[in-house]
């Protein structure tokens, strides 16, 4: 849900070019993969360098070429700048011959290079990832997710790859590329998020009725009473309180980047006195949201607009294509909702949100999901913005702060200098969702009860 914090504002990050650089001869130019025990390149250049003869190997490893086929040479490539987890590569491939479902387009992916300081953090988001590609050449995959070609993980050397059909955004039928945090751009809001509520739900119940078999435990498998250590809140009570100072004097200093109400001093104060007590019970949140066995599926944690993109059927409904899947894996369903729609505009949420959440259940049973209460959920949606919100997003008013130094003199929070700042404006709208969960919704109040349960 966050931005990477080096970003430069326009979705890439200056460390790219310090990555490229730091591949040199002390680094290895290929692996052997966990999955399918195929060396592969780790990087760009190598890949170039190997071209149409690992192209090959490497396409009839997944099936996603026929035996008889090959690719002959890679016509085109162009390097993309876009997220900050790793670089990634546009390149166009010519085969032997042309065969139905066979994409000449496509779309590579690596970690950052050896060298960069962010590898470390980032390269093993890819792994799950790598795993879920593979995972979805199965006949009868429930959604649409870019076709994979290749795709495999060193955890070694924390190396990876992933080959996919390019989506064509903004040819035929399909909508253009949509920004995260920019929802307040969109035609037609609502169908976007049956989209992908109708998506969500689908993979999750298509897991939960054992569609998957075997595979999905074994290869992403759920512990629900092991707590993600690197997932916990990472303030101390003095430093809590450090941040929600902050925030009161940021929302009191630039108040016309709030909607009315969000930032408010009462609502502030009072939203000051319940935050610590999301610190002080996080773990039994946890067990909480992870212990609802029917609330648990394979799911996409970070399912904005930018991770999807859009067509309309024949029927003429609006349809979604999920992409971007780091970090996958079977989780609690409210906190995915949550990932989902942290990033929708308030009235949008205000107005929708309890629709969706029943447009969920109601598609997750129909999927072979298990039958789930929508009061339960919604109040497993109320912890999750309590505690995923405090974990990740007070920091949004220094990150801010940092972006743009003069903040002061930006007039809203449509003004050009806030929107043409992917950081700035993604970490502000962020806050502004998560401020106004708790204000709507009366999180709170949820967390008071919580808490007097939870001491019994």
């Amino acid at each position: 849900m966050t931005a990477d914090p080096r970003s430069n504002g326009r979705g890439w990050c200056a460390s790219h070019v310090y990555a490229r650089r730091q591949h040199t001869a002390n680094f290895p130019n290929s692996v052997v993969g966990d999955q399918l025990n195929l060396p592969f390149p780790t990087t760009i250049e190598p890949l170039l360098e190997e071209g149409a003869q690992f192209l090959t190997r490497a396409f009839r490893a997944t099936g996603a070429l026929a035996s008889d086929n090959r690719v002959v040479r890679i016509a085109s490539s162009k390097e993309f700048f876009g997220g900050g987890m790793g670089r990634k590569l546009w390149l166009s491939v010519d085969y032997a011959y042309d065969a139905p479902g066979l994409n000449r387009d496509l779309f590579a992916k690596f970690p950052r290079n050896f060298g960069d300081p962010l590898r470390e953090l980032f390269g093993p988001l890819m792994e799950p990832e790598v795993r879920f590609a593979l995972l979805s050449r199965r006949e009868g995959f429930p959604i649409k997710v870019p076709q994979c070609y290749f795709a495999d993980y060193d955890s070694a050397t924390k190396s990876g790859i992933l080959i996919t059909e390019r989506i064509a955004y903004g040819q035929g039928t399909i909508e253009p590329c949509h920004d995260k945090c920019l929802d307040y751009t969109l035609p037609d809001p609502l169908g976007h998020y049956r989209a992908l509520t109708r998506a969500m739900a689908r993979l999750a119940g298509y897991h939960r009725a054992g569609n998957f078999g075997a595979d999905v435990e074994r290869q992403f498998p759920f512990d629900a009473a092991k707590i993600d250590m690197g997932a916990r809140i990472p303030y101390t009570p003095a430093q809590l309180a450090a941040k929600l100072d902050k925030l009161r004097s940021f929302a009191a200093a630039h108040p016309q980047l709030f909607p009315a109400g969000v930032g408010a001093p009462d609502f502030l104060e009072r939203f000051a006195r319940q935050a610590p007590l999301v610190l002080e019970h996080e773990l039994a949140i946890r067990r909480h949201l992870n212990e609802q066995a029917d609330y648990i599926a394979l799911c996409h944690w970070n399912m904005n607009l930018d991770n999807a993109w859009f067509w309309t059927d024949a029927s003429g409904e609006l349809q979604a294509g999920l992409l971007d899947w780091g970090s996958v894996g079977q989780m609690n369903v409210a906190q995915a909702f949550y990932g989902m729609t942290c990033a929708a505009e308030t009235d949008f949420l205000n107005a929708h949100k309890r629709d969706l959440m029943a447009l969920f259940a109601t598609e997750y049973r129909n999927s072979g999901g298990p039958a789930i209460d929508v009061d339960e959920l919604a109040f497993q949606v109320k912890l999750s913005v309590a505690v995923l919100g405090i974990a990740w997003i007070l920091d949004a008013p220094s990150l801010i702060e940092a972006q743009i130094p003069d903040i002061h003199a930006v007039k809203d929070r449509y003004d050009p200098k806030l929107k043409n700042d992917f950081l700035a404006h993604a970490q502000l709208h962020l806050l502004i969702v998560m401020l106004n969960e708790w204000l709507v919704d009366d999180i709170g109040s949820a967390l008071e009860q919580f808490a007097v349960a939870s001491r019994r």
